[in-house]
């Protein structure tokens, strides 16, 4: 409250005064005492102006100083710690982030024909480094469990939002596979189905070349021309082509309907690295088996073609696709490979994935303090339909607990099937991911 209020207050008072000093007058009070009277109200008036002048020099002071700290703050980068490091200038024009992913894997082997070893590895131990200049984002990924230098290279590129979507220059996933552009910090079970690089297109995970790709409310569109060089292969490639789409028509709270396609073309040059689908069908480390294969000398090519259904109602999550390739050969008919999955899970204590219509992927439920548990499971298969009995299956059961929204722990048996050697290795894994 401002003093001028108190100063109407105390002239108010006077007013009272006056009229009280008048019936003292008229009782016959001293003129002493009225006198005495008056000088204490001057005084108190006084006071009221000096407290006044103060008041509005305080407030000139307020103001200078809320100044002088909006100028101090424009020139001042924030940073935040929520849910990892992040600093962003003053500006706003530059801003780096920091994080990371360490997954630590232990296998055990129900053995069959195949040799089996069990033992412990760093699946995945990445830093990642990212941000924006300019207007531009950028993002830096290596991992070095699987090798130093280019050998462990994974994203690597710029990006900006030109038109009505993202323009993506430099090493990354192409656009294909609804598991394969899931994040290995999300996926269902420890290893992705053979209907992506962990079979189809076996070792083919992150191409160098340009993208392009529109989101919208429920749906995403997007292209990706690309060579057949990952960043520590040799320069003697051919070229690519992926494209794919998604709509989500129900998005309603936790039920959630998904569905896309995807199209892939690679047409080696003769020195490229030869095209293979390989399946390790009882888990990682354990035994695998060579599909279908396009040599890179023939300058051949591999089609797909795929489709893509998944969902969620409640608790409850499935996800499937079902792809047809066609792996030319220089000498023969072409080879033609299908593979499908199917998996799904049952959160047991509330959880709910989050979709992400933008890039059409189910990522990770949010976690309280009571953690979550998931139970998961998943039948795969994949088939070349023109060599007899060369085919391999597995059927994947397990559990997930978030214990945060940081850290998890996996559990998975494998059961494996092998057609062309008839082994049927089992598989017991089990995986401690944090990532931030």
């Amino acid at each position: 409250m401002r003093l001028t209020t108190l100063a109407a207050a105390v002239a108010l008072a006077i007013t009272g005064l006056s009229t009280d000093t008048a019936l003292a007058q008229n009782a016959g009070a001293s003129q002493q005492e009225i006198a005495e009277l008056r000088a204490q109200v001057a005084a108190l008036m006084a006071r009221i102006d000096d407290l006044e002048a103060r008041d509005e020099a305080q407030t000139g002071i307020n103001i200078d100083t809320a100044e002088a700290l909006k100028a101090q703050a424009m020139t001042q980068p924030k940073v935040e710690t929520k849910g990892g490091l992040k600093v962003t200038s003053a500006d706003n024009q530059f801003s780096f982030s920091a994080g990371g992913r360490i997954h630590f894997d232990g296998y055990a082997w129900d053995r069959d024909i195949a040799p089996t070893t069990g033992t412990t590895e760093f699946r995945r131990a990445r830093l990642t480094l990212g941000g924006t200049a300019w207007g531009w984002e950028y993002k830096m990924e290596q991992d070095f469990a699987a090798g130093s230098n280019l050998d462990g290279l994974r994203d690597l590129y710029i990006a900006k939002q030109f038109g009505p979507g993202k323009l993506t220059i430099g090493h990354f996933k192409p656009y294909r596979s609804m598991e394969e552009l899931t994040s290995s910090n999300e996926i269902l079970v420890m290893e992705r189905p053979f209907a992506s690089a962990t079979g189809l297109f076996s070792g083919r995970q992150f191409q160098q070349g340009v993208g392009y790709q529109v989101q919208g409310l429920n749906y995403s569109l997007g292209a990706t021309a690309f060579n057949l060089r990952g960043a520590a292969s040799p320069r003697t490639e051919g070229m690519g082509f992926a494209g794919r789409g998604t709509w989500a028509p129900v998005m309603n709270g936790d039920r959630i309907l998904h569905l896309g396609g995807w199209i892939s073309h690679e047409n080696a040059n003769a020195g490229s690295g030869n095209l293979a689908a390989s399946a390790n069908y009882a888990g990682r480390r354990g035994p695998a088996q060579t599909i279908a294969t396009t040599t890179g000398a023939s300058g051949d090519s591999v089609d797909a073609y795929a489709l893509e259904l998944a969902g969620q109602y409640g608790p409850l999550f499935f996800q499937s696709e079902y792809v047809t390739s066609t792996f030319a050969q220089p000498i023969g008919p072409d080879q033609d490979v299908d593979t499908y999955y199917i998996q799904g899970s049952w959160m047991l204590n509330g959880g709910r994935k989050a979709y992400k219509p933008g890039t059409g992927v189910f990522g990770s439920p949010k976690v309280g303090e009571d953690g979550l548990w998931e139970l998961t499971a998943r039948y795969d298969h994949i088939e070349n339909k023109d060599l007899v009995n060369r085919e391999a299956s597995s059927m994947i059961l397990g559990v997930n607990y978030y214990i945060n929204s940081n850290l998890r722990v996996m559990f998975n048996y494998t059961q494996g099937e092998n057609e062309v050697t008839g082994d049927e290795t089992g598989q017991y894994a089990i995986r401690t991911q944090f990532n931030f």
